[in-house]
């Protein structure tokens, strides 16, 4: 069976391992990878789809040393597999250009500056999980414990209107 994940990418370890333990509580329900590089975060999510799993969320620095991370996102935006997933800038470094081509062509879901408040990361990543499976998930009521349910009872409520 198919699983969704999620990938931080952050090449400073100490900035990486906040966010994975802010994020700690959608393990029960998602893959969550750390990658301290793009080159590492191109051969987790290669591998977690070879695997079948859909990337859900990428959640991304700027400025890393092999490859920035808006330029990443770009090329995730461009790809099939990944087209869909939310992408999410959290740096402290991107300036106004960055991240306007990280919006136009990257498919930016979200901009988030360093540092962040666990509370604002944790809310915006679940807001942004919850958007992901409404419209890409068959199932989003077995997100509905784990992300916004309201709005996942509301989907679905509205799916079911559509169909009748």
């Amino acid at each position: 069976m198919s699983q969704l994940f999620v990938v931080c990418i952050d090449d400073e370890r100490a900035v990486l391992d906040s966010v994975i333990h802010d994020l700690q509580a959608l393990n029960e329900a998602f893959i969550v990878e750390a990658c301290e590089s793009v080159a590492e975060a191109k051969e987790v999510i290669a591998d977690n789809l070879a695997d079948g799993n859909k990337l859900a969320l990428v959640l991304a620095d700027h400025i890393m040393p092999d490859e920035l991370g808006v330029e990443y996102l770009i090329t995730l935006n461009h790809e099939e597999q990944t087209i869909k997933s939310k992408k999410i800038l959290l740096t402290g470094q991107a300036g106004l250009q960055e991240t306007i081509e990280a919006i136009n062509r990257g498919g930016l879901s979200y901009y988030l500056a360093k540092p962040w408040k666990p509370e604002q990361l944790q809310k915006v990543v679940i807001e942004k999980l919850t958007d992901y499976v409404i419209e890409n998930d068959e199932n989003p009521l077995q997100y509905a414990q784990h992300l916004d349910s309201k709005r996942i009872f509301e989907a679905v409520a509205q799916n079911r209107l559509n169909f009748d």
